[in-house]
């Protein structure tokens, strides 16, 4: 919680004291994810005056900021940064409403936002509203963003909860990992909404209180605003001393303890994927044996074919009420009305194969996967134990644990996948969905969508004279499924072309684009964690 908003919104009023009335004298880059920024009174012939000390480390997979009493700065392999800011004074500190930034306010009109964005962390100048510099360009989505709206008022009220359909999720997206896994072991998914709220109330109510908490989480140190995990030291109660500490333990691993933590981490991860994979296919084996088979539909509309009224041109109604003979009562049964209802028949019947496929391959994934279930409880019960640096390498060379792995060369704006050497780009959101296929897709790029539901945005980049192999395709289908609204389903559609046949023409919503010339190809949803890496 080093970067969550409620974290910020406490250490930025506790910096305001330290920094206010100093002048920035200097950004330098010592390492390519790391910055240093030295703020003093004046500046000497050989050092400044009471300097105060900001190191950013702005890495995709670990952020946060350090505040040493000293830094050494190397003579060589260093690079300033951001000189025409130099001996501007701070005149204001100052956190976001609900996101997870900190700015620090120069005179001039000049802003520094450190901005904690996930795997996209960064800094940020600002001159009054708009970005002027960066210190990752390759975020290039950044240099949009627009100082003054950045605050995120959200509705967190009763009747808000009620409409969010009594997901907190929905109305506290800045909770974070930990403490969503604080509620989830305060037992919230068990209790009645009265009570979930009353405990969502109280955590609110903890994480505005100035503590801070040095504790494990997933296997690594974490600073947390509620004692949660296990304690490494408990209570601070100034946020720039919480954030030191924190840095030093997280630093201080050895590396066992890294890699081992690592280790566990992805395994239980893939664990719970995995038994919530089994809960979904259970449920829907449920949907299908308690609804009222697509076979016998079909059969009953067969049986009453001279009841059911056709229109001029040996067209149906949209919904016809037959004798369900099966359980003796009536039975509404929708058709598609440009068909005869023969032909609605026939299509319940298609129906009824592709619900005895479906089946069978929910059957099937639910056996493979609690035998997942039983490696990977192997897995960590074999590591857990484990006290020597060589022994676990030597384990984790025979069993690898792999992670999917990210593609080179194209901007970090779109979550990326190689498989056989195909880079596959996957949008983010609506609007990351247009910049996907109206920016960075070419038309003989291959594009991919799921079918009648909404979902990411799914490129496959084109190599030069080559065809884009079954394989791929199918894997690109299988994460296109994935982060769509069919990601549940046992069995999906995911439509697919040549991006030259992909338009948008104006006045459509964002994400919306208009397709000619489709294929449709049926996968099994797949997200990047299932799919191994070629």
């Amino acid at each position: 919680m080093h970067t969550n908003y409620y974290f910020l919104r406490q250490l930025a009023p506790a910096l305001k004291p330290q920094l206010i009335g100093l002048k920035l004298m200097e950004c330098f880059s010592q390492d390519r994810d790391e910055l240093v920024l030295v703020f003093a009174h004046a500046r000497g012939k050989v050092n400044f005056y009471r300097p105060f000390f900001i190191k950013a480390t702005l890495r995709p997979d670990f952020s946060g900021l350090l505040f040493p009493e000293t830094i050494q700065r190397a003579r060589i392999n260093s690079v300033d940064l951001f000189e025409n800011l130099y001996d501007q004074p701070v005149i204001d500190v100052r956190s976001f409403l609900n996101e997870r930034c900190l700015a620090i306010t120069l005179e001039g009109g000049f802003t520094l936002l450190f901005k904690f964005f996930g795997n996209r962390p960064n800094l940020l100048i600002f001159s009054d509203d708009a970005v002027i510099d960066l210190f990752n360009n390759k975020l290039a989505a950044d240099t949009q963003l627009v100082l003054s709206a950045l605050d995120r008022p959200l509705n967190q009220s009763w009747e808000a909860y009620e409409q969010s359909g009594f997901d907190h999720r929905k109305l506290f997206p800045t909770f974070g990992k930990l403490v969503n896994a604080y509620l989830e072991e305060k037992g919230i998914k068990e209790k009645d909404e009265s009570g979930k709220w009353a405990l969502i109330q109280e955590t609110v109510r903890q994480l505005e209180q100035p503590r801070f908490y040095l504790t494990t989480f997933q296997h690594k140190p974490a600073l947390s605003l509620m004692l949660y995990g296990e304690p490494i030291r408990q209570e601070f109660t100034d946020p720039l001393e919480a954030s030191n500490r924190f840095f030093a333990s997280f630093m201080g691993q050895n590396t066992l303890e890294r890699e081992k933590g690592e280790a566990l981490r992805l395994l239980e991860k893939r664990l719970k994927r995995t038994k919530a994979s089994i809960d979904a296919n259970l449920q829907r084996l449920i949907s299908l044996d308690e609804s009222v088979k697509n076979e016998e539909v079909a059969n009953i509309l067969m049986a009453n074919l001279h009841q059911i009224p056709e229109s001029p041109g040996a067209r149906s109604p949209e919904v016809v009420e037959l004798e369900d003979f099966y359980r003796n009562k009536p039975i509404k049964i929708k058709l598609k009305t440009d068909l005869s209802p023969q032909k609605n028949a026939e299509h319940y019947y298609r129906k009824a194969k592709n619900e005895k496929i479906e089946t069978g391959i929910l059957q099937e994934q639910i056996e493979n996967r609690e035998l997942e279930v039983q490696q990977l409880q192997k897995q960590i019960e074999l590591i857990q134990p484990v006290e020597s640096l060589r022994e676990l390498r030597k384990y984790l060379k025979k069993n690898p644990i792999k992670e999917e792995k990210a593609a080179d060369g194209t901007a970090p704006l779109f979550k990326q996948v190689m498989h056989e050497g195909y880079v596959i780009l996957i949008g983010r959101n609506s609007k990351n969905n247009d910049l996907l296929t109206q920016q960075y897709a070419y038309k003989d790029d291959l594009w991919l969508h799921a079918r009648d539901v909404s979902g990411s945005h799914v490129v496959i980049k084109y190599k030069a004279g080559k065809t884009f192999p079954k394989t791929v395709i199918e894997r690109a289908a299988e994460l296109a499924a994935w982060y769509s609204k069919r990601r549940t389903d046992s069995l999906c559609p995911v439509i697919y072309t040549p991006k030259k046949f992909v338009r948008k023409p104006k006045g459509l919503a964002a994400g919306q684009v208009k397709v000619e010339k489709e294929e449709v190809i049926l996968v099994v949803p797949k997200d990047e964690g299932l799919l191994k890496t070629a």
